[in-house]
């Protein structure tokens, strides 16, 4: 069964674009993962994505999953609460000062307790500092990402009120997949 999907892609071109969000209230504290670990950025990925049907990096190799996470300037930054990982932020430095903030995102369990305009507010700062942390890359320019119709309800909400602004949008027929969830995907 094919299903429409929209992608819309978003971007900020100067630091002065972010409106951070307030931090929530507890414990919630955002730590970069330093060590570059295949296994804890695909656990990261299925939890965050397995309801929302991330499924493009579910075949990847090992050897391949590896090889982006370890990639120079590619971060990424995790949000506790309580100790417990409840979502993160994965930042992609690409060519002349642009970053991407590949994928971004809460596990369920933690959705809808204001982590999440905190955690992306904090990840796109550390976009517009990744130069302090590599300097061997370029200043940033540009922040950008991509959502689509299949991400949770509030993704652009949340994009929109962190000061992004669209500068595209692509419907296409798409073959519905089911949702694998953390489990399936996690093999």
């Amino acid at each position: 069964m094919s299903i429409t999907l929209t992608t819309w892609s978003l971007q900020q071109t100067s630091p002065d674009d972010l409106r951070p969000a307030a931090a929530p209230d507890g414990d919630v504290r955002i730590v970069r993962a330093e060590v570059p670990s295949a296994e804890f950025s695909r656990f990261l990925y299925t939890a965050v994505g397995g309801d929302i049907r991330w499924t493009d990096r579910l075949g990847l190799s090992y050897a391949e999953w590896q090889k982006i996470v370890e990639r120079p300037g590619a971060e990424i930054w995790v949000a506790y609460d309580r100790g417990t990982p409840a979502g993160y932020v994965e930042l992609d430095p690409q060519d002349d000062g642009v970053v991407e903030i590949v994928y971004f995102g809460l596990i369920p369990a933690f959705r809808g307790r204001r982590i999440g305009g905190h955690l992306l507010s904090y990840g796109v700062q550390r976009a517009w500092d990744l130069a302090e942390r590599w300097p061997d890359r370029a200043l940033t320019t540009r922040v950008w990402l991509h959502t689509c119709s299949l991400d949770g309800p509030h993704a652009m909400d949340n994009y929109l009120r962190r000061g992004f602004r669209l500068f595209g949008t692509k419907v296409e027929e798409a073959e519905e997949t089911e949702a694998p969830g953390p489990w399936p995907g996690a093999f």
